[in-house]
């Protein structure tokens, strides 16, 4: 059975870059469902196809940021309880494991809706461990209860410092179809955007 490591956040409550145990042995894997899947930002020496049971991809997060603005917020994808997600792990070589963390942090921790952690994936070449960024459902910015209209029309209406928030949704699904990996919800909600667009 595969040994997933503890973590624990700091005095302060935080979890952070410097206090996420490495993998006892071997290199470190980081679990890529959303826009890590194309624009992963940090080198890799393999990448797999990998199956997280027990948590799905969903537009539960309100984007402040990077795709949105706290008066005007749009969505992003995080992993919220239920079903299983499709998405793709990176190999990282574990001498550059912890500066590729940092960063990574940048990304994903910015604001702290995310909960970072080990968990158990399943591979075509077997199970394996890595870190995932789950949605945390006690943070302000989790959102989990929009209908698909209501997803759709916040999507359309919502820029951030990183592009529009539908550049984010259709580059989502192209990469996850260009992998052989057929999200329904995501389907679905980018066919209303554009209904709505039309």
């Amino acid at each position: 059975m595969l040994k997933i490591p503890s973590f624990e956040p700091d005095l302060e409550g935080r979890h952070t870059a410097e206090n996420f145990p490495l993998p006892a042995q071997g290199d470190l894997w980081v679990f890529g469902y959303g826009s890590l899947m194309w624009r992963p930002d940090f080198d890799f020496v393999e990448q797999r196809h990998a199956q997280l049971f027990g948590l799905h991809r969903r537009f539960c997060i309100y984007s402040h940021r990077y795709r949105g603005t706290p008066e005007n917020p749009g969505l992003v994808l995080g992993l919220a309880p239920g079903g299983s997600c499709h998405g793709v792990t990176f190999r990282i070589a574990r001498d550059r494991a912890r500066e590729t963390l940092v960063p990574l942090w940048e990304r994903e921790m910015v604001t702290g809706v995310y909960k970072p952690g080990y968990r158990r994936l399943k591979t075509a070449q077997g199970w394996i461990e890595a870190c995932c960024f789950v949605a945390d459902p006690k943070h302000r910015q989790f959102c989990f209860g929009l209908n698909l209209d209501g997803e759709a029309r916040m999507i359309l209406g919502a820029t951030g410092s990183s592009g529009p928030n539908i550049d984010y949704l259709f580059n989502t699904i192209a990469h996850l179809e260009e992998i052989g990996i057929h999200d329904r919800h995501l389907s679905r909600v980018g066919n209303r955007v554009r209904d709505l667009m039309a």
